[in-house]
């Protein structure tokens, strides 16, 4: 046994050779991917929100688990990118694309929770983190990727991840755990809504 997804979204290949051509390194690990589609699958008519489209390799991971009652907001501040990731997987009328500073969309969103919540990009983790928790609905998962030590790395991005997983951990109203396994991942799910920390 191997941690190998056992399927693959059928548009990742087109959007990988996109990535490629487009010189973009950031796309979702693939062990990551399989970990969204089964947390989508989970959540039958779920809504779901992607911080960081990128060109779509992770939004396709999430639309291949969700059932057709789900829906899924993507937000990118790169046109660019995001372009790829509208171009192949548009015609999805489950998927909804925004093009913005996920910051700036964090704090003028006034619309109902989310089921799900992956952050993969720095606001909705290491800025707005308060904010994008807040969009967690009771019994939601949040999930945040990218946490292991890689050796490009500044100090100061290793203590800003130590700084986010234990403020993530720290939080009463949340059950949460490593998973040093694929980037590096941090899972949580919100309990009921309880005191928010200071």
């Amino acid at each position: 046994m191997d941690d190998t997804p056992i399927t693959s979204p059928t548009a990742l290949l087109s959007l990988r050779v996109a990535a490629r051509e487009a010189g973009f390194t950031r796309s979702c690990e693939e062990r990551t991917g399989s970990l969204l589609a089964v947390l989508a699958a989970a959540r039958p008519a779920g809504r779901v929100l992607e911080l960081g489209t990128g060109v779509g390799e992770g939004t396709a991971w999430l639309l291949s688990g969700m059932d057709a009652a789900s829906r899924l907001v993507t937000v990118e501040l790169d046109d660019t990118v995001q372009a790829i990731a509208r171009a192949e997987l548009g015609a999805d009328p489950r998927v909804t694309f925004v093009t913005a500073d996920a910051g700036a969309w964090l704090e003028e969103y006034d619309g109902e929770p989310f089921d799900l919540v992956f952050a993969d990009t720095w606001p909705g983790k290491f800025t707005h983190l308060e904010r994008a928790l807040d969009l967690v609905a009771p019994g939601g998962t949040y999930l945040i990727d990218d946490l292991l030590p890689q050796p490009d790395w500044p100090q100061a991005h290793k203590d800003a991840v130590k700084r986010l997983v234990g403020e993530v951990e720290g939080r009463p109203d949340l059950r949460s755990v490593r998973l040093a396994w694929s980037s590096g991942l941090v899972m949580a799910v919100r309990g009921e809504r309880g005191p928010k920390t200071p």
